[in-house]
C-alpha cells in the first residue's frame, strides 16, 4: 500500500477539482477491495451541549442517493455509531455492525437510540469500513472512510494490515481537500454576526464594560448594549457570559 500513497500523493497534488482528487482516491481504495467513500467536515466538531453538529461538507461516493438526505437532514448524522467514535479517536479504527461474527469496538457506542442507521447500514451492505478522524487544532473535525460492501469473513484481518496506511490516506486526503472547501463550508454554520456584533463581544471577552466598549469603538453605551443583545438573540444565549461562551466555542471571534 505504500507504493500506492506514493502515487496518490503526485495525484492528489496536482491542480484538479475535489471530484477529481475523489475519484482518484477510490480508483486506488477499489484494488484493496473497497467500494464506497464517505468524506466529512465540520467546521465545529460539536455544539456547545455536546451533540454533533451535522457536516457542512459531505462527499459520498457509491452509497444510496437517500443517504445524504437522513444523515444531514433526518438526525442520522448524530445517532452515527461510527461518528461518535470519530469524534472521540485521534486514531483510524476497524467498524464492523456484523457484531455475532466481527470483533470491534463498535459494539461498545451501539445504543438503542442509534437502531435507525444500524437497520439502514444493514439494508444498504454498509456494514464493513474503517475510519479515519482529523481532528484539527483550531475544533474543525473531518472523516475519510472506506467501506467495503460484501465484505468476507476476512475483513478485519485484512484491514488491521493496512490501518497504519490508511491513517495516512486520510490525512493526507484531507490536508489536499480542505483548501478546495467553500468559504461557506469551512465556516460555522450557526447564525452569523455582524461586524459591530462580532467587536462587541471580542472587547466582552477581554472584560470591558458596555461603556469601556462605547469608548473604544466611538459608539454610544445604548448603541453597544444593541449589539450585544443581538448577537445574544441569534445565538440563543441566555446573558452576555453565555453569548461570549457560544461566540468563542463557535469560533466566531477568530481571527
Amino acid at each position: 500500500m505504500l507504493e500506492m500513497l506514493d502515487n496518490l500523493e503526485a495525484l492528489l497534488g496536482a491542480p484538479q477539482s475535489l471530484d477529481k482528487k475523489i475519484e482518484a482516491v477510490m480508483a486506488s481504495l477499489g484494488t484493496l477491495g473497497y467500494t464506497s467513500l464517505i468524506y466529512d467536515y465540520a467546521p465545529v466538531a460539536t455544539c456547545f451541549d455536546g451533540n454533533l453538529m451535522t457536516p457542512s461538507h459531505l462527499s459520498l461516493r457509491n452509497v444510496p442517493d437517500d443517504m445524504r438526505s437522513l444523515w444531514c437532514e433526518a438526525g442520522y448524522y448524530q445517532k452515527d455509531p461510527v461518528q461518535l467514535m470519530a469524534l472521540r479517536s485521534t486514531t483510524p479504527f476497524i467498524w464492523s455492525y456484523r457484531q455475532k461474527r466481527d470483533r470491534t469496538m463498535l459494539s461498545s457506542f451501539i445504543r438503542q437510540d442509534h437502531a435507525p442507521v444500524v437497520s439502514y447500514l444493514h439494508d444498504a451492505d454498509l456494514t464493513c469500513g474503517v475510519t479515519v478522524p482529523v481532528h484539527r487544532t483550531r475544533g474543525d473535525m473531518a472523516t475519510f472512510t472506506a467501506i467495503r460492501r460484501g465484505a468476507g469473513r476476512d475483513f478485519v484481518a485484512d484491514a488491521r494490515e493496512h490501518l497504519a496506511d490508511f491513517g495516512l490516506l486520510g490525512q493526507m486526503f484531507h490536508e489536499h481537500a480542505l483548501p478546495l472547501l467553500s468559504e461557506d463550508e469551512r465556516r460555522s454554520s450557526v447564525p452569523r454576526l455582524t461586524p459591530r456584533e462580532r467587536e462587541c463581544l471580542l472587547y466582552s471577552a477581554e472584560g470591558l464594560t458596555a461603556k469601556e466598549i462605547a469608548f473604544r469603538i466611538g459608539r454610544s453605551v445604548p448603541t453597544v448594549i444593541l449589539h450585544i443583545n443581538s448577537a445574544s438573540r441569534k445565538l440563543g444565549a441566555r446573558n452576555r457570559l453565555h453569548a461570549v461562551m457560544l461566540a468563542n466555542h463557535y469560533r466566531l471571534l477568530d481571527d
